[in-house]
């Protein structure tokens, strides 16, 4: 099975959605990517918490239990012959009529998607490339994952490879903002480095996590409206997010960086990969 909707394992040639579904005609969906290590989530509490707080701000109401969406995570996995995969559980408003009569969404479509996880080795390099296109103001006051996707996808379209690259994209005024898929991080002299929410950018999961470890370690670090000529002459560099991890970047455009072999992305690496450790054991 690829899928969970409503309380039913499906195949995904058999899921349907009703094209009077709010997340179909208005883009009123939200959603929380993560990937499974040994069958467990890590940092399922923080995921489900910003989906919590979304789905307040938009007036949808979730019919399901935190623990109840985390079994369905467990019998997909189960269903897969127990393999790790990449999960999107997808919330969206739910049957409507057309036009925005409702004042709450009582009755959503609740989605729980499944792949394969892409065989990729940790501490796998990408390039990176300034994106053209300006990033998008958010939709609200913070910057929420939903459906209102169109700028990543135009963004997307200037790269031959995501798989192999990044795109960089910048704020109207010119400020360094996030990846198409990630949170961009880098060092110069010693400092961690990285964009401030107030950029519209998403406040990640792994993104936070990078910045509490930093705090709780004394490692020094700023968030900030930084320039593209900064990161370009970084001592390092990476990205961030919860299925690839953190991603070193060993060359932006004409600039090169270290890649896997930068010190600072060795240290932070190897502590992902102990908390996860940690993480999992103790679901």
């Amino acid at each position: 099975m690829d899928c969970w909707k409503n309380g039913e394992f499906l195949r995904k040639q058999d899921v349907t959605i009703s094209p009077y579904d709010h997340g179909y005609l208005y883009g009123l969906g939200f959603f929380e990517t993560f990937r499974t290590y040994e069958g467990s989530v890590f940092l399922w509490e923080q995921h489900w918490e910003r989906l919590e707080q979304t789905l307040s701000a938009f007036r949808i109401t979730l019919p399901y239990l935190k623990q109840e969406l985390l079994t369905v995570v467990e019998e997909l996995t189960r269903l897969n012959g127990g393999r790790d995969g990449y999960f999107r559980l997808n919330v969206s408003a739910g049957v409507h009529d057309i036009g925005l009569q409702p004042t709450h969404y009582p009755d959503p479509t609740v989605l729980v998607l499944r792949k394969e996880l892409p065989e990729t080795i940790r501490g796998t390099e990408k390039t990176a490339r300034w994106i053209e296109i300006p990033r998008n103001t958010p939709e609200g006051s913070t910057r929420v994952k939903s459906h209102h996707y169109g700028n990543n996808v135009l963004a997307r379209f200037e790269l031959p490879s995501l798989a192999e690259m990044e795109g960089f994209m910048c704020t109207e005024k010119g400020l360094v903002a996030e990846g198409i898929t990630s949170s961009i991080f880098w060092v110069k002299e010693g400092v961690l480095y990285t964009p401030s929410l107030d950029t519209g950018i998403l406040n990640s999961i792994t993104r936070q996590w990078l910045l509490d470890y930093a705090k709780d370690h004394q490692l020094p670090y700023e968030e900030g409206h930084f320039t593209p000529q900064q990161v370009e002459i970084a001592d390092e560099l990476w990205v961030v997010n919860a299925v690839q991890e953190i991603v070193p970047i060993r060359a932006l455009e004409s600039y090169h960086f270290p890649g896997n072999n930068g010190e600072w992305y060795r240290k932070l690496h190897a502590a992902y990969e102990q908390a996860i450790t940690k993480g999992v054991a103790k679901e």
